[in-house]
């Protein structure tokens, strides 16, 4: 940014729902639902991408619409949970009079925009900004969900002093909802560093009190109490901490991957820097079996930087070759170096062995990287959605 900090307090214009929308709903906090009271809630899954939240999802709610604009990811997300109920188009088209009712709506809007590896042009960047499209969607619906999520990277509450939460909490807010956001790390229960948002939002009126706390708890950090402290209609939402995670980068190598050849493996062996390499004659005395790394430019020159912690990098999508991850591995007693396969990304991302990833070493790579990890999706849902989607259902 140049150095300059952005003015954000004027800049996003919170779209206030149309008049046919607030006639339709009486008055804005009475957010109408469906009667019809079915043993699985149902859930629209919006930017469903390669359809992991969906996988996260099955047996909890049910996906009755998805929706998104790749082909390469509609062909991964057909192949895993058939094409009956997907769309593929754009955003930007979608009539939310032309869509199921649904008791829940999912939004992991592109996150282009608000991380930190991208433009930082926020929610009037191109892609991050079609959030606003969600929310358009939701006022148009004959009847709007009682529950909503969106999901993004952690700049949308770090970024910006906040502001670009707080956008979206005032434009939840005019519609008749109050919200909470917490963080989750795929850490927790994969060998991946993977923070997320999740904004859980619900109708004002709707008592929350056995869903919630009086303070922040272990899912709110830092920049999660400097966004919600004394923020109108906010909720510190209470969920169980997950179970210890068990699993290590090691326990997910795929044997049968191709690895680079000799010359290649020097290349990305000499690259890794200095003090990266002294802890890795370390790590071959204890017996090390793998790191993952990321190859970044420092100082004018590009280095492999590795992680010994058993742990993998953040993924991305691979529109470059430097966000490709690299594993440097112990293999018939030498280093070797490869890319993460395929396979490897979707076990880093928790889907399970039986998904299908059609498609080039490319297409897959993104599929997975920009995505959401399974069980984070599952623990959510168990432990927060699904029983605040029943005592919503009970309230009707």
């Amino acid at each position: 940014m140049n150095g300059m900090k952005k003015r954000v307090t004027n800049k996003y214009k919170v779209k206030q729902p149309s008049q046919r929308a607030v006639r339709r709903g009486g008055h804005m906090s009475n957010i109408e639902t469906s009667s019809q009271k079915t043993t699985t809630p149902t859930i629209l899954d919006f930017f469903a991408g390669s359809g992991l939240v969906t996988e996260g999802m099955r047996g909890l709610f049910e996906t009755v619409w998805a929706l998104d604009n790749s082909s390469k990811k509609a062909t991964v997300y057909i192949a895993n949970h058939g094409q009956e109920h997907f769309k593929l188009d754009s955003i930007e088209k979608i009539r939310g009079s032309e869509i199921p009712e649904a008791d829940a709506a999912w939004a992991s809007f592109p996150c282009q925009d608000l991380s930190l590896a991208g433009r930082m042009d926020g929610l009037e960047g191109v892609r991050s900004g079609l959030v606003w499209e969600w929310l358009r969607i939701i006022d148009e619906m004959n009847r709007r969900p009682k529950l909503l999520i969106a999901e993004n990277v952690l700049g949308l509450v770090s970024a910006e002093g906040g502001e670009y939460y707080r956008a979206i909490h005032k434009a939840l807010q005019i519609r008749g909802y109050k919200s909470g956001a917490v963080v989750l790390d795929a850490v927790k229960w994969l060998p991946q560093s993977r923070p997320r948002v999740f904004i859980v939002s619900v109708p004002k009126e709707f008592d929350c009190s056995r869903f919630s706390m009086p303070f922040p708890g272990w899912p709110h950090p830092a920049s999660v109490v400097r966004v919600g402290a004394g923020l109108a209609d906010w909720i510190w939402w209470k969920m169980p901490q997950p179970g210890q995670k068990i699993r290590r980068l090691s326990d997910l190598i795929d044997k049968t991957a191709p690895c680079d050849c000799e010359s290649k493996t020097k290349q990305n062996l000499a690259m890794v820097p200095s003090n990266h390499q002294k802890q890795l004659l370390q790590e071959l005395a204890n017996g090390f079996k793998v790191a993952a790394g990321y190859k970044r430019t420092r100082n004018g020159r590009q280095v492999l930087e590795l992680r010994f912690d058993q742990v993998a990098g953040c993924l991305r999508t691979p529109d470059g070759g430097s966000s490709r991850q690299v594993l440097v591995l112990k293999k018939e007693g030498r280093l070797v170096t490869r890319l993460l396969s395929v396979r490897e990304t979707a076990r880093l991302m928790g889907a399970p062995e039986s998904y299908s990833i059609p498609g080039t070493y490319n297409d897959g790579y993104k599929a997975m990287g920009d995505a959401v990890a399974v069980p984070v999706v599952r623990h959510l849902a168990k432990s927060l959605l699904l029983p605040l989607m029943r005592a919503l259902n009970e309230k009707n």
